[in-house]
């Protein structure tokens, strides 16, 4: 070993209640430039080490009255000794005694009886491991004037406290936030540059040595003006005791500005997507008018018809035999009929200020594929339902995602009004999905346009010669708001089927 890399006169301490093993390390080390010195006890070791501090202890672990494991311990919980390297000495060659002795503090663990030139290469390893430690101390404290430095430099404001809340730092940027000069604040409470709301609690939070961080609070300049900032406070603590706090903070006026600036144009395209939808949904009434006034009329026809019989056989009879309330029956069946048509086309058309709540996807399904029945007879197609579902339930706007359901069964309805495999029907099915729930819509109609792969999903797009181009868009938006997916896939056998995914229960 280079022996420059080792201070002239390192002390070692040498503890052992052997006086022949104690003599045997002294004679091993006697050569080397150390200063020895000796105990034959724990109590005396304890003394001899606060009194020299020495830089490493070879210490045995097997004495009366105090083994070297709490003499090691005693050692380590004294600031004085506590830098202080420790090899253990023992004749234990035990895994457990050892990984005891690498807990309480060792640096090492030589076995006993022990060779002389292991002990010197141990030892010199190990002052060599110190004297790194030292220097780099010594650059610690010559890289905490450069942090000092990098601190006036840095955008955040930072005000360091000690342990009672009393201002002993303020850097640059804190006093150009505040307007308060660094002289002004020092050894003040920490609490005079917040609003006065806060200070009892963050006084608290300061000499208890608890953490804090919060986006937004009110801090005072030196003119008394309140201005937002987000803060940190973090306890500082020097050998497990707390000693302080550092609050970091940043001026946040202009942030919130921008903030609000960005959720009222969020709010603004949220308005424009309902409203967009609900354009969706008057123009899909509008496509159906004509189906609807077919639908109407001949309930209102039969019940006209009905009307006429019963008043023909009331006017050839007295009392009015089982026949006519027969006819009765079936005028109150068709007036009911017609009225649910109407209802369903209502409520579909109603925009709802906030529908979101728990829903059975089967009787939303169910109730969308009563009102599609009209395009579907229009278009000579059949609707075939195929749902699997249980008890689940889903958290959505209902006439969203009817709209969404409408949607895609109307597009192949009128996908398959000219198919020739149009007796095959409309599918729709819904399945569970693990912790969601897929409702897809299978046709046999003529299939996607090629490369309408990248269109299909975006605004204005479209195939239909009097299409808008905003149907599936709209669902897109839709399905996307309720944290879910929607897509499609082509069939090989001919035909399209899309699917949308919701997820079951109620949303994070």
């Amino acid at each position: 070993m280079d022996h420059q890399e080792i201070e002239e006169q390192d002390c070692l301490l040498l503890v052992d209640d052997h006086p022949t093993a104690l003599s045997m390390l002294q004679l091993v080390l006697a050569n080397k430039p150390y200063r020895l010195v000796t105990a034959s006890n724990g109590q005396e070791a304890i003394r001899q080490a606060k009194y020299h501090r020495p830089a490493l202890v070879l210490l045995d672990i097997m004495m009366p009255d105090m083994d070297g494991f709490e003499v090691c311990e005693r050692l380590k919980a004294d600031a004085d000794t506590a830098d202080s390297a420790i090899i253990f000495l023992s004749a234990v060659d035990d895994s457990e005694v050892k990984v005891r002795g690498f807990n309480v503090g060792a640096v090492d663990y030589i076995n006993k009886p022990f060779s002389g030139p292991e002990v010197v290469a141990r030892v010199e390893t190990h002052l060599r491991t110190k004297h790194l430690e030292d220097r780099l101390a010594r650059q610690n404290s010559q890289l905490e004037a450069q942090n000092q430095r990098i601190l006036e430099s840095i955008n955040e404001g930072i005000i360091g406290t000690d342990r009672e809340g009393r201002i002993t730092l303020i850097n640059d940027a804190a006093e150009q936030m505040t307007g308060w000069a660094n002289q002004s604040l020092m050894e003040k409470s920490v609490s005079n540059v917040f609003e006065e709301s806060d200070r009892l609690i963050l006084q608290q939070l300061i000499t208890q040595g608890q953490s804090f961080a919060s986006e937004t609070i009110d801090m005072l300049s030196a003119s008394q003006r309140a201005f937002p900032v987000s803060l940190s406070i973090t306890p500082t603590r020097y050998r497990g005791e707390i000693e302080g706090a550092v609050l970091v903070f940043r001026d946040i006026t202009e942030q919130l500005a921008q903030d609000d600036a960005l959720n009222n144009a969020a709010e603004e395209l949220k308005e424009q997507r309902e409203r967009l939808a609900h354009i969706e949904r008057l123009s899909t009434m509008g496509e159906m008018t004509a189906g609807f006034a077919h639908e109407v009329n001949q309930p209102l026809t039969a019940i006209s018809n009905y009307a006429r019989v019963c008043e023909r056989f009331a006017n050839k009879l007295d009392h009015p035999p089982e026949r006519l309330i027969e006819t009765l029956q079936k005028m109150e069946k068709q007036a009911l009929r017609a009225s649910e048509v109407i209802q369903r086309l209502r409520d579909f058309v109603k925009r709802p200020i906030d529908g979101r709540a728990l829903y059975s996807p089967n009787e939303l399904l169910l109730e969308i594929v009563q009102l599609a029945e009209v395009d579907a007879r229009n278009n000579g197609v059949q609707i075939h339902l195929d749902l699997q579902f249980g008890d689940e339930q889903v958290f959505v706007d209902p006439i969203q995602i009817q709209q969404v359901a409408l949607n895609l069964i109307r597009n192949g309805l009128e996908a398959m009004a000219d198919s020739a495999e149009k007796d095959l029907g409309l599918w729709v099915k819904g399945i569970v999905l693990g912790d969601k729930i897929q409702v897809s819509i299978r046709d046999r109609g003529v299939g996607l346009a090629e490369g309408a792969e990248n269109e299909l999903f975006n605004p204005f797009y479209t195939t239909k010669k009097n299409g808008m181009g905003i149907g599936l868009s709209v669902c897109n938006t839709i399905i996307k708001d309720h944290q879910g997916h929607i897509g499609y896939r082509r069939e090989p056998s001919g035909g399209t089927t899309f699917w949308f995914e919701l997820p079951i229960g109620l949303a994070e």
